[in-house]
Parts: C-alpha cells; sequence; structure tokens
C-alpha cells in the first residue's frame, strides 16, 4: 500500500512538472501585446484540499493561457493571485510584476496551499487589502477592477454576501467552476448579466473558455486610450492620452476596413477585417498632440485608425480603432398641411377637430367641410391659415359626421384630409322607480321609460354586507319590458334600474327593500 501511494505522489509531481515546464516553455516576447486595457484583475484560486494535485496544475496552466497575451504594468493591466485555503495566502499582488516573464515565472513557482476552502476569510482580504485603492498592494483608484474566482465549485460557503458587498463597491466579479454543483450560489455571486460571466467547465476542457473569459475581462478593463468623436458622414476627430513627452510624434494612418478584397460599407459582418491598409491617408502630428482631425471620408463606411507614437530610442505600442461614419441624411420630402388631423372635445352637439402643422408662408386659408353620414347636407367652415383647430357646433347627438380639411395654397394647389367623428349619445335618465313586496322575499320592480335609442335595462340588487361576502345579483331585460319580479331578495337590498343606451348607460334609480307582514310599496321618482 504505501508503495502504491509512493508511486502515486512521484506521478503527481511528474504531471504537475510537465504542466509547469509547458507553460514555461512558452515564448513570452512571441505572444502578441494586447495594448488595450487598463486595470486591476485579482484571480482567487481555489488551493484547498478538494482540488487534487492534478486538477491544480490544470488551473495554474489555464491562468498562464488566459493571462499571457496582456500588456503589463502601472499604465497597463496589474495581476494579482490570491489562493484560498485555511489560511487564505496573497501570493503576490498588483504591484508585483510589471512584466509577462515575471508574472509567467511567479505562476510557475505557485504551489497548493490544502486544507479547508476558507473562501469567507479570502473575500476579507481580498476586499480590505487587494481591491481596496491605497493599499501597499492594493488597486488603483478610478480603474476598473475584476475578481475572477477559480473554484471546484465543492462547499463554497457563505459567500453571497461578501460577493454582493464587493459588487456594490464596483468590483467586477466573474467565476470558472470545474465541478457542477451549487449553480444558484455561483448565479447569484457574478456580475449581471450571468451568461457572460459564470463559466462551468470540465477541468481537462479550460482551455475551450480562455478566449471568452479573456474577452470577457477585456470589456471591463478596456482602456478608451484612443477615442473617435464627433463622427459625420465625412469626417471625425481622434483623441488619444498623450504617451510622448513632448518629444517624437504621432504616425495616423485611416482608411476603410477590408473583408477579404471588399471594403466594409456600413459596418456590415463579414470574414475578420484586414488590418492591412490598401487607400489610407496619413497624419502626423507632433509629442504634444492628443488630437487629430480626419477629413475626406466616405458616407456610411467602416474605417480602422492606427496611432502609432514614435519617439527614439523608446519603442511604443501601436493603438487601433474602427469607426463607422454616418450615412448622408436623406432629402427630407417637403411635409404638406394638412399632414394630419385629430378630433378631440366631442360632446353631443359639438366636436374641436384640430389639424397640422401650420404653414402660413404657404398656405392661403383652410376650409372645414362637414355632413351627416351617409349623405347629409354640406357645411363649411373658413378658417386663418394660422389657425390650427376649430370648434363645429350645432350638430346632431349621436350621428356619425364626415370632417375633411382642405388647405388651399398661394400656389393654387390644393390637399386635403378627412377623419370620420361622431358625437355623444343622448342618454335619457331613468323618470320613475317602484318597489313592491310580494311575500317574505320577493319584490316587483317597476319603471318608466321610453326614450328613442333605448337598448334594455340593467336591474340589480345587492344585499347589506356580511363579515364573508356580499349578497349581488344582476339582470338585463329588453327595452319593451318596464316591470319584473326578483325573489329571494335579502333585507334592506337595495334595487337599482338603469337604462341601456348604444354608447353608454344613463343615470339609473335605486330603492331599498324593507319587507313585513303586509305588502308595501316604495317608490323613487326625478
Amino acid at each position: 500500500m504505501k508503495a502504491v501511494m509512493e508511486f502515486r505522489a512521484v506521478l503527481t509531481c511528474v504531471v504537475l512538472s510537465f504542466y509547469l515546464q509547458a507553460g514555461g516553455s512558452q515564448d513570452v516576447d512571441a505572444v502578441p501585446v494586447l495594448n488595450c486595457c487598463e486595470g486591476d484583475v485579482l484571480f482567487l484560486l481555489d488551493s484547498s484540499g478538494s482540488v487534487s494535485s492534478f486538477d491544480f496544475s490544470h488551473m495554474l496552466s489555464f491562468l498562464s493561457d488566459l493571462v499571457l497575451p496582456f500588456s503589463l504594468g502601472p499604465d497597463q493591466v496589474r495581476i494579482g493571485l490570491l489562493q484560498v485555503g485555511t489560511d487564505p495566502h496573497l501570493e503576490f499582488g498588483f504591484g508585483a510584476y510589471s512584466t509577462q516573464q515575471g508574472l509567467q515565472s511567479a505562476l510557475q513557482r505557485t504551489k497548493q496551499l490544502g486544507g479547508d476552502t476558507n473562501t469567507e476569510e479570502a473575500l476579507v482580504i481580498a476586499k480590505e487589502r487587494v481591491l481596496r485603492s491605497g493599499m501597499p498592494e492594493g488597486a488603483r483608484p478610478g480603474l476598473p477592477r475584476v475578481l475572477v474566482w477559480l473554484t471546484d465549485g465543492v462547499e463554497p460557503g457563505d459567500v453571497q454576501g461578501p460577493m454582493a458587498d464587493l459588487r456594490e463597491d464596483g468590483v467586477a466579479v466573474l467565476v470558472v467552476s470545474t465541478g457542477r454543483g451549487n449553480y444558484q450560489i455561483l448565479r447569484d455571486v457574478v456580475s449581471p448579466p450571468s451568461e457572460e460571466h459564470l463559466y462551468f467547465v470540465d477541468i481537462e476542457d479550460m482551455s475551450i473558455i480562455t478566449e471568452d473569459l479573456r474577452n470577457a475581462i477585456i470589456e471591463i478593463i478596456r482602456a478608451e486610450r484612443l477615442q473617435v468623436r464627433g463622427i459625420s458622414s465625412t469626417g471625425a476627430e481622434l483623441y488619444w492620452r498623450p504617451v510622448l513627452a513632448g518629444t517624437g510624434h504621432y504616425d495616423i494612418r485611416f482608411g476603410p476596413v477590408r473583408s477579404g478584397n471588399v471594403e466594409v460599407v456600413g459596418g456590415s459582418p463579414g470574414t475578420n477585417p484586414s488590418t492591412e491598409f490598401g487607400h489610407y491617408q496619413r497624419i502626423v502630428r507632433p509629442g504634444d498632440s492628443s488630437s487629430a482631425k480626419l477629413s475626406n471620408l466616405r458616407p456610411d463606411t467602416k474605417y480602422l485608425v492606427t496611432l502609432h507614437p514614435v519617439s527614439n530610442p523608446e519603442v511604443f505600442n501601436k493603438l487601433n480603432t474602427t469607426f463607422t461614419t454616418q450615412p448622408v441624411p436623406p432629402v427630407k420630402p417637403e411635409v404638406q398641411s394638412p399632414a394630419q388631423v385629430s378630433v378631440s372635445e366631442s360632446t353631443m352637439n359639438s366636436v374641436r377637430v384640430s389639424w397640422g402643422p401650420l404653414q402660413p408662408d404657404l398656405v392661403q386659408s383652410y376650409h372645414v367641410e362637414y355632413s351627416v353620414l351617409p349623405a347629409g347636407k354640406l357645411h363649411v367652415v373658413k378658417v386663418s391659415n394660422r389657425q390650427n383647430s376649430t370648434l363645429l357646433t350645432n350638430l346632431q347627438p349621436g350621428t356619425q359626421y364626415l370632417v375633411t380639411v382642405s388647405a388651399r395654397y398661394f400656389s393654387g394647389r390644393e390637399r386635403a384630409m378627412s377623419v370620420k367623428v361622431c358625437t355623444e349619445e343622448v342618454l335619457p335618465a331613468l323618470a320613475d322607480l317602484q318597489l313592491t313586496t310580494v311575500g317574505s322575499d320577493s319584490v316587483k320592480v317597476q319603471w318608466k321609460g321610453s326614450a328613442d335609442g333605448l337598448r334594455g335595462y340593467w336591474v340589480t340588487w345587492e344585499g347589506e354586507p356580511t363579515h364573508s361576502s356580499i349578497q349581488r345579483s344582476t339582470l338585463y331585460l329588453p327595452p319593451h319590458f318596464l316591470s319584473t319580479t326578483l325573489t329571494q331578495v335579502p333585507p334592506n337590498a337595495r334595487v337599482c334600474v338603469s337604462p341601456v343606451y348604444k354608447t353608454a348607460r344613463g343615470d339609473g334609480l335605486c330603492c331599498t327593500a324593507h319587507f313585513s307582514s303586509a305588502a308595501l310599496t316604495w317608490s323613487h321618482r326625478l
């Protein structure tokens, strides 16, 4: 048994050595530098005993590949590593390494802590010492801060509260889990959107998320070193953060982005755009400049602009960005009045008609014509060219009209627009209501009503409210009914009758039914 354990230990060391040597064998200088970002990224690495040595070596190799393309330094990206164990340990803070060579060596030297998964204590260290500005190994003020938690998902602990505090303090939280448990907890702790900041992956397949996770980090810490503002259809203004101390110059080149052999117009998607310029313009600005105007551009075209700070003997990375010029605004056709007609303030015998826009320089006058549909008498109202509404009066109640607004132009042209309007219906109220009790729980209801346009009656009764409910009943009757008998009516029930017309109910009348041994009659008249 002892021999087997020693063999496994030796095998683990060999595997660990293999992965670390593979990471160390990468040619750091040959990797393209991402001179894109400025921010502080802290990796919270699960280094507890729940993570096997094999898995831990995979996590370190994954970290090495993940951070390799970034430019490091005081005005670039800074990386920190905090290990989680029984006693969490800050492996190195943000100010420790400003070169990839130093950072990669530090990752290779990192040893697993083992012990318990004390993530809560690690988050206290992260908040109080590392992600707080002003501390010796702390974050820089005013720059993005990112916490990337690499865990096996086993017993994450009470992390939701501390993670929420970090997010409220402006820290972006991302999580990579090599286990499938505790999804709810991990989803709760990441910064939204969770589908872009939470990753579940098998330990041996971590490489498949490297690019996605790196891009998610870049989106958070992307430095706006090169900005394009004031974009029009033929020009734009380029701004940058000065990196030359008044010496040297800036070499600026810009031209349409080329996708294959085709220039991209309107920023259309396609294959990866080429960074090689075909037809390009060049501007040279002195070392104390921080802006330049880009002119003679094509409308609705995607451009690539590259800024190269040049100063011997120092070497600076090129900066580039893309932007799309505005399309040429279409020539708007002349808006002719009336372009719109609306109706408001409708009553039984009047309605207000409005129109627009007013064009007193073009329109001589407005004529408003209206008639009862389908073939009523035509009426005409003439309105001043500086007036955009008029009130039509002496109309018939409950009637549909066709209203036409015509603009008479000085040029002799005429433009018209029509709309249908309806006046409100006359709604006579109920004139008389009588209740006569019949027996101990029935009541005869009688009323008077014979108005034109009557569609029927609503008869309702409602008992006195109790602790549990209110007894209520509703009955609809045709217009020729002028009475009905209600049965099983509770004592002191309130009975109401309302006339129903085409568009609405008229005012009704109500009486309360009181039952006794003798038949009694109650009435309500207007």
